[in-house]
């Protein structure tokens, strides 16, 4: 077999092609799509005296059924912009619960695999706080995490909050996103 695999069940990002999109996901249907831009990591998170720019691109996508597939990819970027090599990734669902009510399940190679609850502030921003955190042995100790995610002025935005054992939430990253598809 040569070429692009071709799924027998085919995902989109994009409302006009693929699967009909499912009722269920309304609420949360402004995300989907394919989004890129940059972002801030906290250099206090990141054992550094200053905060690092890194490179993101993040999917949105759905099969027709009631929930958005997430991926997430990051890298780091020099202080002039240069691609210093790869960084985060994450992947997961997003499950919206009726009206308002969101869910989000997450995973990352770190070993840190998170659950979160939320709702929906408006139409395009939703707020989400940890319910579960499981993790590795190795895994960065996280003890609860927030996330924001907002479309303003037709870019995605968010900021994620979290907190280690004994410490209070703090700010670990934020980004503004455009949509490429």
């Amino acid at each position: 077999m040569t070429g692009p695999t071709e799924l027998p069940v085919p995902d989109t990002a994009d409302v006009r092609s693929g699967p009909e999109v499912s009722e269920e996901i309304l609420s949360v249907l402004p995300l989907l799509g394919e989004w890129h831009g940059e972002g801030v990591l906290s250099g206090a998170v990141a054992g550094s005296d200053q905060d690092l720019r890194f490179g993101q691109w993040i999917r949105f996508g759905h099969d027709g059924r009631g929930f958005l597939a997430y991926e997430s990819r990051t890298w780091r970027l020099t202080d002039d912009g240069r691609i210093a090599g790869p960084d985060v990734r994450e992947s997961g669902f997003w499950r919206p619960r009726g009206n308002d009510d969101v869910e989000l399940l997450v995973a990352s190679p770190d070993g840190l695999v998170e659950i979160y609850v939320g709702t929906a502030r408006t139409t395009t921003s939703w707020e989400l706080t940890s319910d579960v955190l499981a993790r590795t042995p190795d895994a960065p100790e996280v003890t609860r995490a927030v996330r924001l995610y907002g479309i303003v002025e037709g870019a995605l935005m968010y900021a994620i909050d979290r907190a280690g054992a004994d410490e209070p939430l703090r700010p670990t990253m934020s980004a503004r996103l455009e949509r490429i598809r």
